[in-house]
């Protein structure tokens, strides 16, 4: 059953901090090519969560990686802090603005397979943001929920994704379509509250996503048919 087209792909190359929009992207058996490889390791942490995130320092989700070279899907090279610095991702300088902001010494880690709250893609429904916008009386970007893959269903019906869970999506046509099986909702946190662009906090998104879906907005997924992905494809339900 054909239930809508891809809209959006996002990776993040670094845990917490800004996303970067692709028209197209390799899915490997590990998720989006390039995502979440990165992330900063709190050193006095001895929990078996050490990675520092945006709930603990909402400005990460400003800074932006970026790269100087000229092919466009590589790893970023460099950080751009909210006042428009450019550090090398692997510098000292960044280590130590990083761990100026939390308080506390951060190290970078870089994981071959990325660095994963839960599963290694997430999905939306467009409808579920719009849904949210509406009831929220806000203006939603959709970046706050930080997906892998936007999709626009057929129907632009909110939550419809929940019914995604224990099947299959496949992107595109042929034998070689990449494919991911729906595990679970993706329960929502704080982060959700805070603006991409401005990091100022509105708690009414959060509550919003509460009233309406029992603080469920899209769904995990793990990768079972490596392959690409690219906007516009057409997406497929199947059991």
């Amino acid at each position: 059953m054909e239930v809508g087209r891809v809209s959006g792909i996002y990776r993040y190359p670094v845990k917490s901090m800004a996303g970067q929009a692709l028209e197209a992207a390799a899915l490997g058996w590990h998720g989006v090519e390039g995502d979440r490889r990165f992330a900063f390791r709190r050193l006095a942490d001895e929990s078996g969560f050490p990675w520092l995130t945006a709930s603990k320092v909402p400005e990460l989700l400003i800074y932006k990686p970026v790269s100087f070279d000229t092919n466009v899907d590589s790893t970023p090279t460099h950080v751009r802090t909210p006042e428009g610095n450019d550090y090398e991702l692997r510098s000292d300088e960044l280590r130590k603005e990083i761990s100026r902001r939390h308080g506390s010494e951060v190290e970078l880690m870089n994981l071959k397979h990325g660095i994963f709250d839960e599963g290694h893609i997430s999905i939306i429904n467009l409808g579920t943001v719009q849904g949210i916008e509406r009831e929220s009386g806000r203006d939603i970007d959709l970046r706050r929920f930080r997906p892998n893959i936007v999709i626009e269903s057929e129907s632009a019906e909110p939550f419809a994704e929940d019914r995604w869970v224990g099947h299959t999506l496949i992107f595109g046509e042929g034998n070689s379509a990449a494919a991911v099986r729906v595990t679970m909702r993706d329960e929502r946190c704080v982060m959700v509250n805070f603006d991409p662009d401005t990091v100022e906090r509105d708690s009414e998104v959060m509550k919003t996503v509460v009233r309406l879906n029992e603080n469920m907005a899209g769904v995990y997924c793990t990768v079972v048919q490596a392959g690409e992905l690219r906007v516009g494809q057409v997406v497929t339900l199947v059991d």
